[in-house]
């Protein structure tokens, strides 16, 4: 029963254990913003929580669409376990390079998603990873210029205050 239900799959085996893969990564990211938020709150940087809060929603929310993905296709999602989620940072500029870095990280691991698709003829799932290409371009260009707050107003005096408060206002306009 097994292998007819294997048949049914449109996944190779490949694409869904890359896929598999990168649920796992959307879950680390997710958890990893939570614990952010956790963290900016405690620090005082109100409106830095909420932004984690909402980035944390967002990435498992990409967790889920993958997941359902695989599913539609006949492939079998896993649900991951997370481990090694820190809960301290060293400071409030460094949660934004970490994010930035988190970014770009995604950004590759879709990449390779993609180049796998176009090696093995899935263009189903290439199309579908397109939309997560695109997505990364926003959440790169939001982190850069949130660090970019860190060297314009500076960290001195009411610098964090002021950097807190302004960046909700950084936003991604497409062109």
């Amino acid at each position: 029963m097994k292998d007819l239900l294997k048949l049914k799959s449109s996944l190779a085996e490949e694409i869904e254990n890359i896929l598999n893969a990168q649920i796992k990564v959307e879950a680390h990211a997710s958890a990893l913003y939570l614990a952010m938020s956790s963290w900016c709150d405690d620090q005082g940087f109100d409106h830095a929580a909420d932004f984690f809060a909402r980035q944390s929603d967002e990435e498992r929310a990409h967790m889920l669409k993958l997941f359902k993905y695989v599913g539609d296709r006949g492939g079998r999602a896993i649900s991951p376990e997370i481990t090694n989620v820190p809960t301290d940072f060293e400071s409030f500029r460094g949660v934004f390079e970490q994010t930035l870095e988190q970014e770009m990280f995604v950004t590759e691991q879709f990449n390779n998603i993609a180049d796998l698709c176009m090696k093995s003829k899935d263009y189903v799932t290439f199309n579908f990873v397109q939309w997560f290409l695109e997505e990364q371009v926003e959440e790169e260009y939001v982190a850069r210029r949130i660090i970019e707050l860190f060297d314009v107003i500076g960290e001195q005096g009411t610098g964090l205050w002021e950097i807190d408060r302004h960046l909700v206002k950084v936003t991604f306009d497409e062109a």
